[in-house]
């Protein structure tokens, strides 16, 4: 087990989702349960996997919520871009994104870390035929 409060990628992931909360409580009331919701839960996702991750025994297991993260944080790109088009971000959209794309280098390289560690120990493929960029 791993502390996730120790993980720089973490404090990253936690970051981004304090700041999207700040930034969407400007949205129109009518997407509250709308675009709100969603770009609220997809951001959460990616610390909150990563913390799960954590958690458990193998890091075969933690590869796999390092994975749940990406996957989130593919969400999360569309659901930045869709209020800036709708005009609901506006300039908060150029700060949300340069952090989410550091965000999602970090979460790269730290997943083919993983991963080779994985592979080293007999636990999974080669890393070759494993894009996450």
């Amino acid at each position: 087990m791993r502390d996730f409060k120790k993980l720089d990628i973490w404090h990253e992931a936690h970051q981004l989702a304090l700041k999207v909360y700040k930034e969407t409580k400007s949205f129109p009331k009518e997407e509250i349960y709308g675009i709100t919701s969603q770009l609220r839960r997809a951001v959460v996702s990616i610390p909150n996997n990563i913390a799960e991750g954590c958690g458990r025994k193998s890091k075969k297991e933690f590869y796999n919520f390092l994975n749940i993260s990406m996957i989130s944080s593919s969400e999360v790109e569309y659901l930045l871009l869709l209020p800036h088009d709708l005009n609901y971000l506006q300039n908060e959209y150029f700060e949300l994104n340069q952090l989410f794309v550091k965000l999602r280098k970090m979460l790269n390289i730290f997943m083919q870390q993983i991963q080779q560690d994985i592979a080293v120990a007999g636990q999974l493929p080669s890393a070759k035929g494993y894009d996450h960029a």
